[in-house]
């Protein structure tokens, strides 16, 4: 929604508008359409508008998303151990800088936290792990402390940060690909290469398999994360892609660990409205690119 003239409003709805009346109050939130980036992205399903639609399920006990369901989508309960690194109280500090690591899972041990790109200035206050004593937070918890020197205003960063997802995330200048991008298909491996930081397409009609050669590339490529964003598919198909991923594995160190543990998931069906299908989109490229601004690679 973006205000135009008050006290005149134009809206862009994705659900349907029963429920609104003539007299509804409208509130103008500050900022767009945005994704929670932070500690508990992998091993979820989200819908187009980062819904956690598991967390949903089981909070209602219904396989469909009530109207009005409020539930935010990344675990704001449970606790992360926090390990500060590099700065200290009085070191400038800009957007995009690691000053800290969280253990996410077995495959991704480390999970920079990241000052957010329009955050700069300098560092107040470090909590963690040889300050303060504390160690474990969860996201609502304050782990740094900011001042802009050219306002003076403090900001509390923590183990998460919201990002527009029609705003692409800063960068300095893309690197050319030079690493191959190994699908543990021999055929695609031989015939068709490509390099991690590439673009490939997989075009076919139904059934031919694109599915398949998606999980393949999910299950043995050389990535660090998976962002799978089913946008317009099927409901069936979808249904699949949501039980066949989680009983997929992979062998790290010697133990099979569920592929999930590096995988995001953002289902949008073909009957879901168009502006949700596009926001799915965009959903995805913004958590993928919080995975690269990490330095991982990602599928």
């Amino acid at each position: 929604m973006s205000c135009m003239h008050s006290p005149m409003s134009l809206m862009t709805h994705a659900v349907a508008i029963a429920g609104l009346t003539v007299g509804d109050p409208v509130e103008r939130r500050p900022q767009p359409l945005s994704v929670e980036l932070g500690p508990g992205i992998v091993d979820n399903i989200f819908d187009g508008i980062q819904r956690p639609l598991e967390s949903i399920a089981k909070l209602t006990q219904d396989v469909y998303v009530p109207r009005g369901v409020d539930v935010p989508s990344l675990d704001h309960n449970k606790q992360w151990r926090f390990t500060p690194v590099s700065f200290r109280e009085g070191d400038p500090i800009s957007g995009g800088d690691i000053f800290g690591t969280v253990h996410e899972n077995d495959i991704l041990h480390s999970h920079k936290i990241m000052c957010p790109p329009n955050v700069f200035g300098t560092v107040v206050k470090v909590y963690g792990h040889g300050t303060d004593g504390h160690e474990s937070f969860t996201l609502d918890d304050t782990v740094l402390e900011v001042r802009d020197d050219t306002t003076g205003t403090t900001h509390k960063l923590g183990l998460s940060h919201f990002w527009p997802v029609r705003k692409p995330r800063p960068v300095a200048e893309k690197l050319a690909g030079n690493v191959a991008l190994q699908t543990g298909q021999r055929i695609i491996d031989a015939l068709f290469p490509s390099v991690l930081g590439g673009t490939c397409a997989v075009p076919g009609a139904f059934g031919c398999g694109k599915t398949v050669i998606s999980q393949a590339l999910s299950k043995h490529s050389n990535s660090d994360a998976i962002v799978y964003v089913g946008c317009g598919e099927r409901g069936n198909e979808m249904a699949e892609v949501l039980c066949d991923f989680p009983e997929l594995t992979m062998t790290i160190n010697g133990q099979e660990v569920p592929i999930m543990k590096r995988t995001t998931l953002v289902a949008n069906t073909s009957n879901m409205p168009v502006a949700a299908r596009e926001a799915s989109i965009y959903t995805g490229i913004t958590l993928a690119e919080y995975f690269r601004d990490q330095g991982s690679s990602y599928i």
